[in-house]
């Protein structure tokens, strides 16, 4: 037979395309394949990693610990659920609007549930907000520790169609721990101690941050434990793609316009990625670079993201990571909010390119600034 020809037998030992080395797996042994090359049997998990920061961060001691277990379960209950959501009738609406005015699914709200529950039963937590409830949420048994700002299911519009959705997050340290305070949970994003995200697709990917490094962890489902995959992370200083809807453009302001223009033109014009949910969309970029934008316009004048519990956590998970994270005027972390639900418009990711559509947003004020006066004068 021709020698071109790929034969069954040699498949199961070598890969199926051409130049790539096959890894060899546990039922290859027969063929002298040694687990301890392949199989890490000193894996970091998040558990170990938590302990491992202990030394570092005085912060993380006990009371944290705790409370960062806690959160890791609600994600692997939400990642199951997620998974199985056809199975489990969690598809759909649910049949209201949240108290940011957006359709609830089913899902949203069972993640709504885990979250508080998870949190509530650490003992730890005195006050959460949820983009879920209208209305902070009171632990009455919790010690007065932290409180938790979450988004239980970030994108979940998109659910039904099984694209990847994600759990936002944030731990603020109470101010006086004899008072509960619901001002608590309106500190500004540079208080945060921790904030992380968890993402579930064709993987669960947890990140998190105590504002040193960016770390990610994936879920092994078969030992339930988050290793360590993806550590130190960093984002580049520029990157290649602009992830934004564009079906918006008409409704933006001109200097967003302008600067979406300028990265489609040019001979190295940058690729166009937008998946419609936050986590997926901000998880790209910090992998690949490039900017992630949420720009106000004509029908959300201050924004659509909520600073509260959307902007501030990745905020700081972006700018741990060495990228940059405004509203095109203000440094996310820097604001400080006045209700739980507050809006704002967001530009994150590689800071060169943030920090060209910052420029283009000083010309524009800058240019209707002199506008305004040489008006004033002539009258």
């Amino acid at each position: 037979m021709a020698s071109e020809y790929d034969y069954v037998g040699n498949l199961s030992t070598h890969s199926s395309v051409s130049g790539v080395q096959k890894r060899p797996s546990i039922v290859d042994a027969a063929t002298g394949y040694k687990p301890e090359e392949f199989l890490n049997t000193n894996p970091v998990t998040l558990t170990r990693w938590i302990m491992m920061e202990q030394q570092v961060f005085q912060e993380t001691r006990g009371d944290l610990a705790i409370l960062l277990n806690s959160l890791a379960t609600a994600c692997k209950i939400i990642s199951n659920a997620a998974s199985k959501a056809g199975i489990f009738d969690l598809y759909g609406l649910a049949g209201k609007g949240n108290a940011s005015g957006d359709d609830v699914k089913k899902l949203d709200v069972y993640g709504n549930d885990v979250m508080i529950n998870c949190l509530k039963n650490s003992g730890k937590v005195s006050f959460m907000a949820s983009e879920e409830n209208e209305g902070p949420i009171f632990v009455e048994e919790g010690e007065n520790k932290y409180c938790v700002v979450f988004d239980p299911v970030d994108g979940s519009s998109n659910i039904d169609a099984n694209v990847s959705v994600g759990t936002i997050f944030g731990i603020y340290e109470a101010q006086d721990q004899e008072n509960p305070n619901v001002n608590d949970l309106l500190q500004c994003g540079s208080n945060l101690i921790c904030s992380g995200y968890c993402m579930y697709g064709g993987a669960t990917i947890l990140v998190l941050t105590f504002g040193e490094t960016v770390n990610g962890f994936t879920l092994d489902p078969s030992i339930g434990e988050f290793i360590m995959t993806h550590p130190n992370l960093r984002i580049k200083n520029k990157g290649k793609i602009y992830s934004v809807n564009e079906g918006n453009t008409s409704t933006w302001e001109q200097p967003v316009i302008d600067y979406v223009q300028s990265k489609k033109s040019g001979l190295r014009p940058y690729k166009a990625r937008y998946i419609g949910s936050m986590v997926a969309d901000v998880h790209r970029t910090l992998l690949y670079g490039g900017i992630f934008m949420y720009p106000a316009d004509k029908k959300s004048g201050r924004g659509k993201l909520r600073l509260v519990y959307e902007l501030n956590p990745m905020a700081m998970i972006i700018e741990t990571a060495g990228g940059t994270a405004t509203t095109g005027r203000e440094r996310i972390l820097s604001l400080v909010p006045t209700k739980i639900h507050e809006r704002r418009p967001v530009y994150l990711g590689s800071p060169a390119d943030v920090q060209q559509l910052v420029d283009r947003f000083a010309e524009f004020d800058n240019e209707k600034e002199d506008a305004t006066m040489a008006e004033s004068e002539q009258v």
